[in-house]
């Protein structure tokens, strides 16, 4: 499994608009690409914002290339979205899972 990293940091009026074009737009597109696993998204309210972590899974860098394009590490980021970031990755990381761990329940 890989993991994909993106990071940006957004005013706290817009970060529900982010969340509602990741849902509605990103996860649309991303579900169709042979290899994907799943996304989160993660916020952290700070003084001058949100800081916003998005984390795709993928089967493989073959799997990312399908999306992403032969760059890997360029950032996919729609123009409708760019104007809400007050700052934004524009360059991705990539980790290789090594250890998961998911309790139990039941």
């Amino acid at each position: 499994m890989i993991a994909r990293f993106w990071t940006a940091k957004i005013a706290q009026a817009h970060a529900h608009i982010y969340a509602d074009h990741l849902k509605s737009q990103v996860l649309t597109t991303v579900r169709k690409v042979d290899g994907y696993i799943g996304t989160k998204l993660l916020e952290r309210d700070t003084s001058d914002g949100v800081e916003i972590v998005v984390i795709t899974l993928w089967q493989s860098l073959d799997s990312i290339r399908k999306f992403a394009g032969s760059d890997l590490e360029k950032a996919v980021v729609s123009e409708d979205v760019v104007s809400l970031f007050l700052q934004y990755d524009r360059r991705v990381r990539h980790y290789k899972g090594v250890v998961e761990d998911a309790p139990r329940h039941g």
